[in-house]
C-alpha cells in the first residue's frame, strides 16, 4: 500500500481540553479499506460528549468527527465497489461483527457482539484524510450537495430509522418533540413519509420554522389545557430532546397501539403506567443511529424528496468555537466545518 504522510488532525489531547493541531502517523491501508480526503464535516453534540469523556469510552489523543464527507483517494485491493474520486459519507458506525443476525439483516447499529464507533479508539474526521472500511462508506447521490449531506450521516439517520421503523402507512399521526438538529429533520422526513406532523416545542418562536420545515400543526410544550386536548391522539412521538421535561405528558399523547421513541438522551429513568401501556398496547422505545440498510436508503430518499438539515459553515480552524456555539444552543441548526 501507497506510504502516506502524516495526517494533520484537530484533537483533544485530555479530556475536556478544546481541541488543538495535532498531527498523527495512518495506519497502513488495510485491503477492506479506503482512504477519504475530508472536505466536510457535520459537527454533532456527540463529539462534546466524546471530548469531554461524558460516557467512559474516549480514548486520547481523540480526533472527533462522525458526519465525514470527502473524496476517496485510495483504495485497498480487496474493494470493488468504490473508486478513486468516487464523493463518500462515513457516519458513526465504523465496523462490526458482519455475521450475527442483525447484521445479516442490514442492522449494525444493534450487532449483538456491539459494534466499533468511529471515534472510540480511532481517529475521527476532524483531519485532512480519514482511513475507514469501505463497507461502511458510502456513495452520497449526486443531488445532494456535500454540505448537507454531512449532518445525514448522524443526525439525518438517527430520525430517519425510527420514523422508517414506526411509520406504517400514509396519514399517522406523528409528534415530533424537540425543534432542533435532530427535530427539524425528523419533521421534514416525517412530511416526506406521509405523516401527519405535529412540532412540538417549548419555544413559541420556533412555530414558524417549523411550519417552513413541513409541520402540519405547532404546539408549545407545556400548555395544560392544549396538551389535555390532544391526548391520546398520536400514533408515534418522536422525542429529540436531551432535557428534563413531563414524560407522563408525553406519554398521555399516545393512542392505542402508539409508540413512545426515543432518539435523544435525558438522564432521567421513566415511570410508565402500566394499565394505559397494556390496555392500550401502547410502546415506549429506544432507537439508535441506523444500520447500513437504512443508511444507503436514507441518502437515496433526502436526495430523491431534498431533504437538506439548515445548517451554517465555519472553518475547521474555528472548531473550539464551533463546539463553544452548540454547547451554547446556539447552532442553528447543524454546524458543518470546512477546511481552511
Amino acid at each position: 500500500m501507497t506510504t502516506a504522510t502524516k495526517v494533520k488532525a484537530y484533537a483533544a489531547l485530555n479530556p475536556g481540553e478544546k481541541l488543538q493541531p495535532w498531527e498523527y502517523e495512518p495506519e497502513p491501508l488495510q485491503v477492506d479499506e479506503v482512504e477519504i480526503r475530508v472536505t466536510h464535516n457535520g459537527l454533532c453534540h456527540t463529539d462534546l460528549h466524546m471530548r469531554d469523556n461524558d460516557w467512559n469510552v474516549s480514548q486520547y489523543p481523540l480526533v472527533p468527527g462522525h458526519e465525514v464527507v470527502g473524496e476517496v483517494t485510495e483504495v485497498g485491493e480487496k474493494v470493488t465497489f468504490l473508486h478513486k474520486g468516487d464523493r463518500v459519507g462515513v457516519g458513526w458506525i465504523r465496523n462490526s461483527c458482519r455475521s450475527c443476525d442483525h447484521c445479516l439483516q442490514g442492522e449494525e447499529n444493534i450487532c449483538r457482539e456491539g459494534y466499533t464507533g468511529l471515534i472510540v479508539g480511532h481517529y475521527g474526521g476532524f483531519a485532512d484524510r480519514l482511513r475507514v472500511p469501505a463497507d461502511f462508506t458510502y456513495k452520497i447521490p449526486d443531488a445532494l450537495d456535500s454540505a448537507s449531506a454531512a449532518p445525514l450521516l448522524c443526525a439525518g439517520i438517527t430520525v430517519y430509522t425510527p420514523l422508517r421503523t414506526y411509520i406504517k402507512h400514509p396519514g399517522m399521526k406523528v409528534g415530533v418533540m424537540g425543534i432542533g438538529g435532530l427535530g427539524h429533520l425528523a419533521i421534514k422526513f416525517a412530511r416526506a413519509m406521509g405523516a401527519e406532523v405535529t412540532a412540538f416545542s417549548t419555544s413559541l418562536n420556533k412555530q414558524e420554522q417549523a411550519t417552513e420545515f413541513g409541520a402540519h400543526h405547532f404546539q408549545q410544550w407545556g400548555t395544560a389545557e392544549q396538551m389535555k386536548a390532544i391526548a391520546g391522539s398520536f400514533d408515534l412521538v418522536l422525542s429529540t430532546i436531551s432535557s428534563e421535561t413531563d414524560w407522563d405528558a408525553a406519554f398521555s399523547l399516545l393512542a392505542n397501539n402508539g409508540v413512545l421513541c426515543f432518539v435523544g438522551i435525558p438522564v432521567s429513568t421513566l415511570n410508565i403506567p402500566l394499565i394505559p401501556l397494556i390496555f392500550g398496547q401502547k410502546a415506549v422505545v429506544g432507537s439508535i443511529v441506523g444500520g447500513r440498510r437504512f443508511m444507503a436508503e436514507m441518502l437515496e430518499f433526502a436526495a430523491v424528496n431534498q431533504i437538506k438539515p439548515m445548517i451554517e459553515t465555519m472553518p475547521l480552524s474555528q472548531i473550539n468555537e464551533a463546539m463553544d456555539k452548540v454547547a451554547a444552543n446556539q447552532a442553528r441548526y447543524r454546524i458543518v466545518l470546512l477546511p481552511d
